[in-house]
């Protein structure tokens, strides 16, 4: 192009959704270039100007050039980047303050157990209408709030915290830092576990449906209680390897819907299969057993149990403290440790850290799981 007799070599035209567009072609090499950089390409002050007074007339004086296209953003971090940042996680989450841990746990325990509240209610007497595995697989999306709502919303739960693992084989964090979290924090849970039964009960929303969601409450906790020592182990471990998955595939992700889909999926697997998590018993065994005292819910839990209203008693006698700690918590939470801390935690560290099987860490982490189900299993 020529004006007023100077020839713009560096203009040129392009097409856009709104028409034609024209700027100097100096612009697309991406940085200011100097006066020396200019006259190397022919590009004198004396053609700047007339190329500039041409976009005014055809473009207008705030018309911007053509940026280089940035490289589109990834939808999720790599496998190994993922482990990074949960190596960056455990250093942080080692060094919180005794105050913030209390208070972030007992809200993760507040949570987890708004979550079992909620799957308890929407579940009441579902299977009758949609049968056994559809209401399973119901009361999973249901309680997925609970991890939603640490994950998104910031608390400090327990199960999740098992992958602080990964900081200690790393060696960011020492065992001791490892341990006072883990027992801050499920401390903590427990303390906003309870809270919330306590709450539940005095809300007196189990009366809903004819007693029927204080049925369901009771029938829930009563399974719980009377699984042997080696089944609660091993659904704690099912439970919290897929806890701790949404976990991990969470913080991949970029944005708030892509981490509720990582979350709700692994979520309603567990609940859906029936495996056991421990923050969410302390919730709904302690619940249950509140609601022993009401006799109109033992009455109408009667038929379910398959007694009469003077055989419940008998049926429930597993539902008590002892049977809740002794039975089921300690198994439970000794398999979300190996589920989480093992299972997840320490095999995504060996393969994308320090992909060898010979760190003393590790190897100690392996001999002590091989103790545990070698004294349940021989």
């Amino acid at each position: 192009m020529i004006y007023m007799g100077v020839e713009c070599a560096h203009w040129k035209e392009y097409d856009s959704i709104g028409g034609p567009v024209n700027f100097c072609e100096l612009a697309a090499f991406g940085k200011k270039l100097t006066p020396q950089e200019l006259n190397l390409i022919g590009c004198t002050a004396e053609k700047r100007q007339a190329c500039s007074t041409v976009m005014e007339m055809n473009v207008g004086a705030a018309a911007v050039p053509l940026a280089v296209p940035a490289p589109p953003p990834t939808s999720c971090d790599l496998p190994k980047t993922v482990a990074a940042t949960s190596v960056g996680v455990a250093e942080k989450k080692a060094t919180s303050p005794l105050f913030t841990l209390l208070v972030l746990g007992i809200l993760a325990g507040c949570y987890i157990a708004l979550a079992g509240a909620l799957s308890t209610v929407v579940t009441n007497d579902l299977a009758k209408f949609v049968g056994d595995g559809m209401s399973r697989l119901i009361s999973g999306m249901v309680f997925s709030l609970g991890l939603i709502l640490v994950v998104i919303g910031g608390a400090e739960l327990f199960t999740g915290n098992t992958l602080m693992v990964t900081g200690w084989l790393e060696g960011k964090i020492t065992g001791r830092q490892l341990v006072r979290n883990w027992t801050i924090v499920y401390i903590a849970n427990f303390l906003g576990s309870i809270l919330l039964a306590w709450l539940f009960f005095g809300s007196g929303i189990w009366k809903l449906n004819g007693d029927m969601v204080g049925v369901k409450a009771i029938l829930t906790a009563n399974a719980k209680v009377n699984l042997t020592w080696t089944e609660a182990l091993v659904r704690g471990i099912l439970c919290n390897w897929l806890v701790c998955l949404a976990v991990w595939l969470a913080s991949a992700t970029k944005d708030g819907i892509s981490k509720i889909f990582a979350i709700v999926f692994p979520v309603t697997a567990f609940v859906a299969c029936g495996f056991e998590h421990s923050i969410a018993n302390m919730y709904f065994i302690p619940f249950a057993i509140f609601l022993k005292g009401q006799a109109a819910v033992l009455a109408a839990a009667a038929p379910a149990l398959g007694t009469t209203p003077a055989g419940v008693a008998t049926a429930l006698a597993n539902l008590n403290w002892g049977s809740f700690l002794i039975k089921n918590l300690i198994p439970v939470t000794i398999g979300n440790i190996i589920g989480g801390a093992f299972f997840v935690g320490a095999f995504y560290w060996s393969v994308f850290l320090r992909p060898s099987w010979k760190s003393p860490r590790l190897l100690l982490a392996g001999a002590t799981l091989g103790r545990i189900f070698s004294s349940l299993f021989n």
